[in-house]
């Protein structure tokens, strides 16, 4: 019986290798580096989708939006409940 690996990128197959290579051998701080680099690139990629397809939100909003969508209802609404009490 054969497994096939799903390919995880659109890379040529020897550059994916090197890249899974480079991962394997980099140190806990430097894969830590990317994978919070990363998060950070999808977070900013996921709020400006937010309010181009909301252009009518301020920024407020859009930041509970992404609560409400990314953490749920209950998260959202305590935190606006939260901000609402400080003022804001």
């Amino acid at each position: 019986m054969t497994i096939m690996a799903a390919k995880l990128t659109d890379a040529h197959l020897d550059a994916e290798a090197i890249q899974i290579e480079l991962l394997r051998n980099a140190s806990i701080a430097r894969r830590l580096s990317i994978c919070c680099s990363l998060t950070q690139a999808a977070i900013h990629q996921s709020r400006r989708a937010l309010a181009s397809a909301n252009p009518e939100l301020g920024r407020p909003e859009l930041d509970l939006l992404f609560v409400r969508l990314q953490y749920g209802t209950e998260l959202a609404d305590g935190v606006q409940r939260h901000l609402e009490a400080r003022g804001r």
